[in-house]
C-alpha cells in the first residue's frame, strides 16, 4: 500500500466527533414519558418549568436552559453527579465564587462546530474538577464538574431539586465589557465578557435528542436552519461580526456577488439567538437606517410571551431596546 493510501485509510478510521452529548448521567430526556425524570422544575412548581423557554411565571419570564435532576448522591444525600464537557472545547470562564452570581460556581466552554462559535454553560456546580479552569482545554465526556446546589439566590436550592443547569448559547458581543462600561456603567459586571447578557440561548433538548438519534450525521447549522423565526431584521452593516463568528449561519446570496454587502438580514429566534444570515445589497434594503425591522412571525410570537425584542404598536410592529442593545453590542468592536 503506498504512503497515500495508507494515510487515507487511517483517515476513514478516524471517528467522527459527536457535538452534543449529555452532560450527567441522567439520560432520561431520551425514554418515554422521561420529562419528569430528566427535569426539576422551580419550588412548588410541575418539572416542566425546568425545562428551556417561557415557562416561569406563567409564562412571562425566560428560563434560558434546562434545569437536569440529579441521579447520584453522596451519604449525606447531596448530589455527587460528574458534570460533563458536552462538547470538545474550552473553558473561558470560571465563576467560583457563588455569591456573585445566582448560577453559584458555574463554567463557560466555548465551541467551534459546523462553523459556528457556540458555548456550553453548566450551573449551581459543587466543585470545579481539579485543573479546569479558563483557559483549560477539554473533550467531550470529560469531567468538569460536580453537580451541586450553590446559588446567591433568596431561596436555596433544596437537596430535592438538586440538579445542573445547561445551557447552549450564543455570545451576543466579543467586547461586552466595553459596551457594559459605556451603556450600564452604574451596574456592577462581575462576570466581565460572560455576563448573562451577553449569552443568548437555544433550547438543548431538541439540540440533545437529534444529536442522540442522528449520531455523526447530526449538523448544529441545519439543526437550527430549520428551525422558525420570530423575527426578521436589518443591520446595515458590512462587517457585521455575527457573518464570521456564526458563518455557518450564512446562506449566499448571488446579489451580492455584484452588488456589495451593504448589511445582512438576521432571522432570530423569539430570544435573539441566531438561526440564519443573509447578506444584502443596498438596492434590497433601501434607505440608511441602521437597524430595520423587516418582518415578525406572528404565530411564534404569541407563542412565546416571554418575548422582550418587539411589540404590536396599532397596525405596526415596533423593535423594543432590547433588539437595539442585541445589535449593538454584537457591533461593539
Amino acid at each position: 500500500m503506498t504512503f497515500h493510501g495508507l494515510l487515507a485509510g487511517m483517515m476513514v478510521a478516524v471517528p467522527a466527533l459527536r457535538a452534543f452529548d449529555l452532560p450527567t448521567d441522567n439520560k432520561s430526556l431520551f425514554e418515554a414519558n422521561g420529562g419528569e425524570r430528566f427535569f426539576v422544575g422551580t419550588a412548588g412548581k410541575p418539572w416542566t418549568s425546568g425545562q428551556f423557554g417561557c415557562v416561569r411565571s406563567e409564562g412571562r419570564q425566560l428560563h434560558e436552559g434546562l434545569d437536569i435532576r440529579c441521579v447520584h448522591r453522596d451519604r449525606r444525600g447531596e448530589p455527587a453527579d460528574a458534570v460533563r464537557a458536552s462538547a470538545d472545547g474550552v473553558v473561558v470562564h470560571a465563576n467560583t465564587r457563588p455569591a456573585l452570581s445566582n448560577y453559584g460556581n458555574y463554567l463557560v466552554v466555548r465551541h467551534q462546530i459546523d462553523g459556528i462559535e457556540i458555548h456550553t454553560l453548566y450551573a449551581h456546580l459543587s466543585a470545579i474538577a481539579p485543573g479546569i479552569a479558563a483557559g483549560s482545554t477539554v473533550r467531550t465526556g470529560q469531567t468538569i464538574a460536580t453537580m451541586g446546589r450553590t446559588s446567591n439566590t433568596r431561596q436555596s436550592i433544596t437537596r430535592d431539586r438538586a440538579h445542573v443547569h445547561f445551557e447552549i448559547d450564543f455570545r451576543t458581543g466579543e467586547r461586552y465589557a466595553e459596551w457594559h462600561r459605556t451603556h450600564q456603567g452604574n451596574l456592577r459586571n462581575d462576570h466581565g465578557e460572560y455576563n448573562g447578557h451577553n449569552l443568548v440561548g437555544i433550547d438543548p433538548a431538541p439540540v440533545l435528542a437529534e444529536q442522540h438519534r442522528l449520531g455523526a450525521a447530526f449538523s448544529l447549522a441545519r439543526h437550527l436552519a430549520a428551525q422558525p423565526e420570530t423575527l426578521r431584521v436589518f443591520v446595515r452593516d458590512p462587517a457585521f461580526p455575527w457573518a464570521r463568528r456564526f458563518a455557518g449561519l450564512v446562506r449566499k446570496n448571488p446579489a451580492t456577488d455584484h452588488g456589495g454587502i451593504a448589511g445582512y438580514e438576521l432571522h432570530l429566534a423569539f430570544n435573539g439567538a441566531p438561526l440564519r444570515i443573509i447578506p444584502r445589497t443596498a438596492a434590497e434594503v433601501p434607505g440608511n437606517a441602521r437597524l430595520v425591522l423587516l418582518g415578525v412571525n406572528e404565530q411564534e410570537f404569541h407563542s412565546h410571551p416571554c418575548c422582550r425584542l418587539v411589540f404590536r404598536q396599532g397596525t405596526r410592529w415596533v423593535g423594543l431596546p432590547a433588539l437595539d442593545d442585541l445589535v449593538s453590542i454584537a457591533e461593539t468592536r
